[in-house]
């Protein structure tokens, strides 16, 4: 079964930056598109980033260059690096994989929380 853990979130203050790390195991996912998605209190869950196995990478549009994701196909992790966090990026972000460069997967991480003071 797939298992995918987050880490690096936190409380940020506007302008900052913070990096999300996610570890998978559980399965092969170095042929996978791997990927990050966010839920803000009382919104949709939207996709922020994904990532192909080599290096294809699609970004939400509200992302703006202020963000990148990476990933490491021999440790299967996939990160995040935020930077110029604005308060309107506070959410739950979510690990995901066995998706599209464009929509989610089946597999969840459990979220890691990201707060972005004014």
């Amino acid at each position: 079964q797939v298992q995918l853990v987050e880490s690096g979130g936190g409380l940020v203050p506007s302008g900052g930056s913070l990096r999300l790390s996610c570890a998978a195991s559980g399965g092969v996912f170095k042929f996978g598109v791997m990927g990050w998605y966010r839920q803000a209190p009382g919104g949709e869950r939207e996709l922020v980033a994904t990532i192909l196995p080599f290096g294809k990478k699609n970004f939400g549009e509200f992302v703006k260059g202020r963000f990148d994701i990476s990933r490491d196909n021999t440790k299967n992790t996939v990160d995040l690096q935020m930077n110029n966090l604005e308060p309107e990026d506070t959410a739950v972000y979510y690990c995901n994989t066995g998706g599209t460069l464009y929509s989610p997967g089946s597999s969840w991480g459990q979220g890691t929380r990201v707060t972005v003071s004014a």
